[in-house]
């Protein structure tokens, strides 16, 4: 089985082939790193008219390097959702069109249940399983009994971690994306140096809180 996974939920367009054995053959990812650099963040609008640009010539450049035609699929799966929603948008239109052409079956995939599953693409997941979802916009725990069925014991008030890493870089005056360089800059500091807040120690809920560290 090969199926055409399409991700476009925010600034970088990627396409790759899964096949049942062997797992991921190819990915093939276009950045957006130097459009959005100039704003210190990622602009929708333009996020979006990249994809429109870069999309359908990174399927033909998967299919060319893999030596497949569209017929040869069997199926194409689409990040469906949460995400910028013009990117998103750019990414379903395309995947329809691809899977409608060639008469396949087209299959939406929830944004954060692909952050999850992608741990049983390097080793087997052992169910049932409590999972830390940390992205650029996303920090949640989230419960999972069986794959599909995913209980969210909490998230972040404000911030997620990554948001908050990107955040402070651009205060900080740091190049986009910032993240890299706090990480970078982090690991040179002084253990200690700052007594840095420590939000929510008291809270009896499962939540994240990150604005008041950024500030």
């Amino acid at each position: 089985m090969k199926i055409l996974g399409v991700e476009t939920s925010c600034d970088d367009t990627s396409v790759a082939l899964y096949e049942d054995e062997g797992g991921v053959a190819e990915n093939l990812v276009s950045s957006q790193v130097d459009l959005h650099d100039v704003f210190g963040g990622v602009v929708p609008e333009l996020a979006s008219r990249a994809h429109l640009v870069n999309l359908l010539p990174l399927v033909d450049t998967l299919l060319r390097r893999r030596e497949l035609r569209l017929a040869d699929l069997d199926g194409v799966a689409v990040t469906a959702g949460p995400g910028l929603i013009g990117a998103l948008l750019v990414g379903l239109s395309t995947a329809k069109a691809v899977a409608m052409a060639a008469d396949l079956p087209l299959v939406g995939i929830h944004h954060i249940e692909g952050h999850i599953l992608a741990n049983h693409l390097s080793a087997p997941m052992v169910l049932p399983a409590v999972v830390l979802v940390v992205s650029g916009g996303h920090t949640e725990i989230i419960h999972m009994p069986e794959i599909g069925r995913y209980e969210r014991l909490g998230s972040t008030l404000d911030d997620a971690a990554g948001e908050a890493f990107d955040k402070t870089a651009k205060l900080l005056g740091l190049p986009y994306p910032g993240g890299p360089h706090i990480d970078r800059l982090a690991r040179q500091g002084r253990p200690g140096r700052f007594d840095f807040p420590r939000p929510l120690l008291n809270d009896p809920r499962i939540i994240f809180s990150f604005s008041g560290l950024k500030t």
